[in-house]
């Protein structure tokens, strides 16, 4: 590309769509893979979006927000490595798969299922990588992966083994939390609450073997009776304290259950009694574990009641519920039922309320290590740093283990089989991952432990943030091999410098991948982690399909232009949820237009590469050595993830300093240093704008400066100007006010002024003030003009007076108007009234007894005789 003249208006559209492909064809973003030094190599680790549809704004902030940090430090640090990921395995491809093509998994081959999972989810990355390079994301398409991919599947079972032969996994059979919409058991980080209605039912229970005839529990769930196991009260209840001991019939169903003491039954709910199935909860869980009790299984995968039920067998839970309660209370046990609503909980993925199951899966052990997982949290640097109490209470509040298999289709195999005879569990070498064990045959011909040469291979897959919370190590390539064991084949990128992510998934992703690389390397895997909010309608709701509330992001991309949208998602603190506001990106286009107008008349003023002057005006130097604060200033913010601060700086000083009040000086000017200023300013701005709005700044850049991508040079450091930068500011303050009194007064700018007098340090910029303003005679005043202040009017608060005073308002009001009052103490003395200070208010305006006009400004008083 050639340096030119930049001319006429600015054309987003055709801009944008240039430099969108140019950037993507010429590499401009690729990491330098012979860059050893982890000092010029900034490593973000970047969330792959999951595979479950299209591009939300939630995607255009985040993505935006992650780009400031990657575009900053690339020009910062010297390199930046920032790749892309697609998490395209587990539930919500399958979800995406069985949704696109109105189809349901169970009813497919598991390799065919597989297929179109890989064949749909294809279709949508395509779709998703356009819109992403649409959004001028820096991001390193030479480094892209996907968490289905054979060398994504390596490193997943890499993980499985290792962490295996740490001991930190185990399978097991016991409860688990299941999703029967799914049919898979999910993990408590998959389980969020939800509001349902339902029933308070008191349903009566026949004593077969103790002091009373009945006892009366309340439940929500009279589904769960047929899987009743026991009853439990609290040892200091004096209500149920001859309780223990006696057995209880259980109705409907006629099978007798016991009734126990345990500490954890709540006294201050209902009877005091309660009763214990498996499972219908967390209780339920600990009670049967603790207590060692039957197992009545009366819920199958799908949510659908069992045999076990008896004559409900066959129903949905919901179809069971209502069913017992009728012939419950026709049996006379129903003594009561109550409409409620509460929080029940659920699979975040499809909403379905979760139940809990035996089945055999298995776990990363977590509990174990809380401690040491919630010092890892603090060992990184939160961007705000309230977000890592969000980190802190989820592991606080862990209650289970990792359960990482999924009875899923589309996923990474869990590498293992097992003895057909004796249950021995059998590993792959490291050396042939991955592997599919319903496909490949075992690694050994028989059993080890008992020789038995038959083996059955696991079905299960892992759960989809097993693989995803790798995401370090598998941008950093660790692998094993024979000779080195565990080793990174690009060491300098690991711990990674940056972790960017929204608030929700702090629970999900950051901690699974704190746990997965503390284990695995020792090391919390990131120096610092920046969490990104919701974008919210304008009513300031989280968007959702559900509520009719979401806004199509292709249309906003179709009606404004891609920086003008980058400018709007700068426009708020980083962790906070923000409404969309339109308005934000009306001002980008303008900035957008500016920038564009500014650089035509830079250009016009300034040879491209003007010498460096001998000597500087006093405003040329004030300029750039206030650009100077500005640039540290702004790199300050950028350090701090603080886009927003930044972006308000530079704006304001590049808008109204220079655009408004310097370039109408350099007009005038004909000093040599002014247009080696000018240069140097307007370049200093393009590389401070670059993060924000890449495709104007290149567009600028390249046109008048040749063919070095403003993305790729080093960003601007101070160069150390020295100027009185109050002086400065009041000198500007002094000429604005004069072009505003030309204006006023219908006098041309160039228009000469006879004699003005200035109050105020303006000292060394009184020739540049007389020049640009052509004041024949400008005076230094070292006493301030004798100003006045006085009551011009007085404006009252009629929606308070009218009611208070009546029909008096009018004697008021005509007393004002012929100055008949007076003010002391707050109040107003008027009419023979006295109104308190919050029924008026008083205006005022400064006078001038001199001679001349004045002009106050902040810092300045101006007098033109």
């Amino acid at each position: 590309m050639s340096t030119d003249d930049i001319e006429g208006s600015y054309d987003p559209e055709a801009v944008e769509s240039k430099w969108r492909g140019h950037w993507v064809d010429d590499g401009t973003y690729e990491y330098d893979e012979s860059n050893t030094d982890p000092n010029t190599a900034y490593s973000i680790d970047t969330p792959p979006p999951t595979v479950s549809g299209s591009l939300h704004m939630g995607h255009l902030y985040s993505h935006i927000a992650q780009d400031f940090a990657a575009r900053y430090h690339r020009m910062a640090d010297g390199d930046a490595f920032f790749p892309f990921g697609y998490d395209d395995n587990g539930i919500a491809s399958e979800r995406l798969t069985e949704r696109e093509l109105d189809i349901r998994h169970q009813n497919y081959e598991r390799r065919e299922f597989q297929e179109l999972c890989r064949e749909v989810c294809q279709e949508y990355e395509a779709s998703f990588t356009e819109e992403i390079q649409e959004l001028g994301i820096s991001i390193d398409w030479s480094n892209t992966y996907k968490t289905i991919e054979p060398r994504v599947q390596r490193l997943s079972q890499l993980s499985f083994l290792d962490l295996y032969e740490q001991g930190r996994e185990y399978k097991q059979r016991g409860p688990a939390i299941w999703c029967p919409d799914c049919e898979t058991a999910i993990s408590q980080v998959e389980t969020e609450d939800a509001e349902r209605d339902a029933h308070f039912n008191d349903i009566t229970f026949e004593i077969v073997d103790g002091p009373r005839d009945e006892v009366t529990i309340a439940t929500t769930r009279p589904e769960l009776i047929p899987a009743c196991v026991a009853m439990f009260v609290h040892p200091d209840d004096e209500r149920t304290d001859d309780l223990p001991g006696s057995t209880a019939r259980v109705p409907l169903f006629g099978h007798e259950v016991q009734i126990l003491e345990d500490e954890r039954v709540d006294m201050e709910k209902g009877t005091g009694v309660v009763m214990c199935c498996t499972f219908g909860d967390q209780n339920d869980i600990e009670w049967y574990q603790a207590h060692d009790l039957d197992l009545r299984v009366a819920i199958d995968e799908s949510g659908t009641m069992t045999e076990e039920a008896g004559d409900y067998a066959g129903m949905s839970t919901h179809e069971a519920r209502e069913a017992i309660v009728e012939d419950l209370d026709a049996a006379g046990h129903l003594v009561s039922r109550e409409g409620i609503v509460h929080d029940v909980q659920v699979h975040e993925r499809c909403e379905t309320d979760i139940e809990y199951r035996v089945t055999d899966q298995w776990y990363i052990e977590l509990l174990d290590k809380t401690d040491e997982y919630l010092e890892a949290g603090r060992e990184m640097d939160w961007y705000p740093e309230k977000m890592f109490t969000r980190y802190k209470h989820w592991v606080e509040g862990l209650e289970w283990d990792w359960c990482i298999s999924r009875q899923r289709d589309s996923g990474i195999p869990i590498p293992v089989w097992y003895c057909d005879a004796c249950d021995e569990t059998v590993f792959p070498e490291k050396a042939d991952l991955p592997v599919d064990p319903l496909s490949d045959d075992p690694p050994v011909a028989e059993c080890p432990a008992c020789g038995h040469d038959s083996f059955e291979p696991e079905e299960d897959v892992f759960d989809t943030w097993a693989t995803s919370s790798l995401t370090p190590l598998i941008n950093a390539g660790w692998d094993w091999s024979e000779e080195e064991g565990f080793a990174f084949e690009n060491p300098e990128l690991y711990q990674f410098d940056l972790r960017p992510q929204g608030h929700d998934i702090i629970s999900f992703w950051l901690f699974h991948t704190v746990v997965k690389c503390y284990e695995h390397t020792g090391e919390v895997p990131f120096d610092s982690v920046l969490i990104n909010g919701h974008v919210l309608d304008r009513d300031r709701r989280k968007m959702s399909k559900s509520k009719g509330n979401g806004i199509d992001p292709r249309e906003v991309m179709d009606e404004y232009p891609i920086d003008a949208i980058r400018y709007w998602a700068a426009s708020t603190s980083v962790g906070e949820d923000f409404p969309f506001n339109e308005n934000s990106m009306r001002q980008g286009e303008k900035l957008l237009q500016k920038l564009w107008n500014a650089s035509k008349l830079v250009d016009s003023l300034a040879d491209t590469d003007p010498a460096e002057p001998d000597e500087f005006t006093a405003m040329d130097e004030w300029l750039l050595a206030s650009l100077d604060d500005v640039t540290e200033t702004v790199t300050a913010y950028f350090e701090a993830h603080e886009y927003a601060k930044a972006r308000d700086e530079l704006r304001a000083f590049f808008w109204h300093t220079f655009c408004d009040d310097y370039l109408e000086i350099a007009k005038q000017s004909d000093a040599d240093s002014t247009p080696y200023t000018l240069r140097v300013a307007h370049r200093r701005f393009l590389k401070l704008f670059a993060p924000f709005v890449p495709h104007v700044t290149e567009e600028i850049h390249t046109t008048l400066y040749g063919d070095d991508s403003v993305h790729t040079l080093a960003w601007p450091e101070s160069e150390g100007y020295e100027s009185n930068r109050a002086a400065g500011e009041t000198a500007l303050e002094v000429i604005s006010a004069l072009r505003g009194y030309k204006t006023d007064n219908g006098l041309a700018l160039n228009a000469t002024l006879d004699d003005v007098a200035v109050y105020g340090d303006i000292e060394g910029f009184e020739n540049a003030i007389s020049g640009v303003m052509h004041v024949e005679s400008l005076e230094r005043l070292d006493e301030a003009p004798a100003l006045s202040t006085e009551i011009s009017g007085i404006d009252l608060d009629y929606s308070k007076v009218g009611p208070e005073f009546g029909s008096k308002v009018g004697d008021i009001d005509s007393a004002i108007e012929a100055g008949e009052y007076a003010i002391s103490n707050d109040q107003l003395h008027v009419a023979d009234e006295v109104l308190d200070s919050e029924l008026f208010e008083v205006e005022e305006e400064r006078t001038f007894a001199g001679e001349g006009e004045f002009i106050e400004t902040e810092n300045a008083v101006v007098i033109i005789r």
